[in-house]
């Protein structure tokens, strides 16, 4: 650079004035020359300047390799005053190739510099570059240079902001999703304190209160810390008047009184509208002025926040409603299976149990006391629990009438529960005493067990408990679990047969044994896999009990049976048709109506059907049973009792049940060649069914001795081997024929 070229910066006029140096944050421009008369220059000619009330701090690099490795770890650079020409002719705009490239500086100002106008960079260059300026040095005089760092300064400046701004949008969309995620409003509040320091870029000290409307609906006059970060972390559950910091409390004060943000110097105090008069407001430590773009940044987060601050309370009442069981105040089966996941997951499962408590007889006590009552005693055995188990125990109410609890083993046994549940529960001022069945899973069950499937473990051993009577206690073993899924893939594979139609009905004859004719025949139903092969009815009709799906294959059964019946009453004259009728299905509130809409159907008399009927409907309660009975009879149907003498506890049951026939079980019969003790009961049967005014059938005859001794006792009717297996209706059809016409 020449004298004249140094004399340019004060010959083009006074240029801006310099401005008294202050304690804002100063613009960083790096001059990258090889000649150190252009830095001492370029130095002397921005000495004392400000750009937009920011001062100037100089960088100085005297080669396009030295630039670079400079901005390796320099990276507030505002503007690079670039020569073209240093160590090579292309130093310079291979600089900014690397620059823009190698570093990725977006934001940085480049503007070109020469000495030698044939070095200027062509169209294409300047294309193909990012260069924001090019400046030839004879061009910059004081107050051109200036005029050019201005510019580019706040292009600078401009691209800064909207990357805050972006970053800031981000940073609220992803706060308010976070808050939407919280479980309450001191967490919703800490996070509050951390975002708005990190939209403005400070480090979170500060603090949030709440106000709260008065009960007579007056502004509130005191103002708790509900979250504190930083140098206020102390400050937790304070009133505002107690903080001890003047400029704190007073900004909170003012900002929920005058309902509206505050935007000091050095700190900010923004206002949070909540519903029903629930505000808060934060305070936070800025350090420094609010940028504009800040301003505009907090505004948005304010409106953001607010409407998820309106949610908070809705979300924990949800929360509450998912985790929580109101009735008792206890966690909910979802909270309890959640709980247990996370001691798996922290590796505290080992040890551990699932117990499950269920009330035996509950739905009766509802039944006969009513449901208030059903909640006291409730609460009564939820109070008894949380005072008696240890307190690392959790416990929940998973169901209606059935309490979970998850604890050490040793605090779990049967015995131990059994003696804390034994005592009466006093409710209404008179003691009750309560028995319970329980299930227990062990979580070394199964290493790595969910909570859902220990729960099922658990569901698995209540169900045996409540299988052998009231009072019971059943642990689950990996035996009783493959027991249960071959059961469940049972249940599914009937499922799935019956919807397919791979369910049959056969036909067994049952015959006078005085006469040898056949009378009628029972309706027995059989599975044929897909496959071919048949399930046994012993394995398949106890877990269609079990299930309900008893009731719909029943209905089936009888309307298939009596469309049979109509088939061979045409060719076999008044023959009727024996249908089982399930417990379950027998309970059925529409049981008749669809025995009626059945016989209808089928254009078949009444007297043509017989429903069989096991000892078991008992259960129902005799009065009704009695009373469907009649109504059963009154029509014209027949029952019989089938299987007597395996299930009775008292033979007086069988004198209130109205039925036309008795039939003795196979077991029984079979005894009749054995000659035993055993053989007795079949010949007691037959005269005590006499006496009760019912016929009495015998099934399983399978040898002619049998059949002789049942005719010596008076027995009326047969079916069994002996006679006749069941049949396809084809095949019975046809059996028959044979049968009646040789008979």
């Amino acid at each position: 650079m020449n004298d004249q070229e140094l004399l340019e910066f004060v010959e083009d006029g006074d240029g801006p004035a310099p401005a008294p140096p202050g304690d804002a944050t100063p613009w960083r421009i790096l001059v990258v020359d090889d000649d150190a008369d252009v830095h001492e220059s370029t130095a002397f000619g921005l000495r004392g300047m400000e750009i937009e009330g920011r001062p100037l701090e100089l960088l100085h690099a005297y080669s396009g390799v030295e630039a670079v490795a400079m901005l390796r770890h320099e990276r507030d650079i505002a503007v690079i005053l670039l020569d073209v020409v240093m160590e090579s002719e292309e130093a310079g705009l291979a600089t900014v190739d690397r620059i823009r490239g190698e570093l990725g500086l977006a934001h940085v100002r480049i503007v070109l510099r020469t000495g030698q106008p044939g070095h200027a960079p062509e169209i294409d260059t300047i294309r193909r570059y990012d260069i924001n300026d090019y400046k030839t040095k004879s061009e910059l005089t004081r107050v051109k240079l200036y005029t050019a760092l201005t510019a580019a300064i706040r292009s600078y400046d401009q691209l800064l902001r909207l990357d805050a701004s972006r970053r800031g949008l981000e940073k609220i969309i992803e706060a308010s999703n976070q808050f939407l995620a919280e479980q309450g409003l001191r967490t919703f509040a800490e996070g509050v304190i951390t975002q708005i320091a990190s939209l403005i870029g400070v480090l979170p000290e500060g603090l949030v209160c709440a106000s709260r409307p008065t009960p007579d609906g007056g502004l509130a006059t005191r103002c708790t810390v509900i979250a504190a970060a930083g140098a206020f972390a102390a400050l937790m559950d304070r009133d505002i008047a107690d903080i001890g910091d003047n400029v704190v409390a007073d900004s909170l004060g003012r900002a929920l009184a005058e309902r509206r943000n505050l935007l000091e110097p050095h700190h900010l105090t923004l206002f949070f509208a909540g519903r029903d008069g629930n505000d808060f407001a934060a305070f936070v430590r800025a350090g420094k002025p609010l940028r504009d773009v800040d301003v505009r940044l907090l505004n948005v987060f304010c409106a953001n926040i607010a409407l998820s601050a309106s949610n908070i309370d809705l979300l924990v009442r949800l929360r509450e409603y998912a985790f929580k069981d109101r009735l008792l105040d206890l966690p909910n089966r979802m909270a309890l299976l959640q709980h247990i996941d996370h001691e798996a997951d922290a590796g505290r499962g080992a040890g551990q149990v699932l117990a499950l408590l269920d009330i035996d007889r509950f739905a009766e006590t509802n039944d006969m006391f009513g449901y208030a009552y059903g909640d006291l005693l409730l609460a009564a055995i939820a109070r008894r629990l949380v005072q008696g188990l240890p307190q690392r125990c959790l416990l929940a109410r998973v169901a209606g009438d059935t309490f979970g609890i998850w604890g050490a083993h040793a605090a779990l046994e049967p015995a131990r529960l059994a003696a804390l549940l034994e005592p009466p529960y006093e409710i209404e001022g008179v003691a009750r005493p309560v028995s319970f069945s329980m299930g227990l899973a062990p979580s070394e069950s199964g290493a790595g067990c969910s909570g859902q499937e220990l729960f099922k473990n658990a569901l698995i051993a209540l169900k045996q408990s409540k299988s052998a009577g009231q009072g019971h206690a059943h642990t689950y073993t990996a035996e009783v679990g493959i027991a249960a899924r071959e059961r469940t893939r049972l249940l599914h594979g009937l499922q799935q047969a019956f919807d397919r139609e791979n369910l049959f009905v056969v036909y067994q004859p049952q015959l006078s044994l005085a006469s040898g004719r056949a009378v009628g025949a029972e309706a027995l139903v059989r599975w044929r896999t897909e496959d071919g092969r048949f399930v046994p009815p012993a394995a398949f009709i106890p877990v269609a009990e079990q299930s309900g799906l008893i009731v719909p294959i029943g209905h089936w059964v009888l309307r298939t049976a009596l469309r049979a019946l109509v088939h061979l009453r045409q060719e076999q004259g008044d023959l009727r048709m024996a249908v089982n009728v399930s417990p379950l299905q027998f309970a059925q509130p529409q049981f008749l109506a669809e025995v009626d809409a059945a016989l209808r159907d089928a254009a078949l008399p009444p007297d043509s059907l017989e429903l069989e009927i096991t000892e078991s409907v008992a259960v129902m309660g005799m009065e009704r049973v009695s009373a469907l009975l009649q109504q059963i009879k009154a029509r014209g149907i027949a029952v019989a009792i089938d299987d007597f003498g395996t299930g009775f506890s008292s033979l007086s049951y069988l004198d209130r049940l109205p039925a036309d026939r008795l039939k003795i079980d196979r077991a029984f019969v079979t005894a009749l060649d054995a000659a035993d003790g055993t053989a007795r009961i079949a010949e007691m049967i037959v005269p005590l069914g006499h006496r009760l005014g019912m016929q009495v059938l015998a099934e399983g005859v399978e040898t002619e001795s049998q059949a002789q001794a049942l005719r010596h006792l008076g027995c009326d009717e047969v079916q069994g081997y002996l006679y006749g297996k069941p049949m396809p209706l084809d095949d019975f059809a046809a059996w028959l024929v044979q049968r009646q016409g040789g008979a």
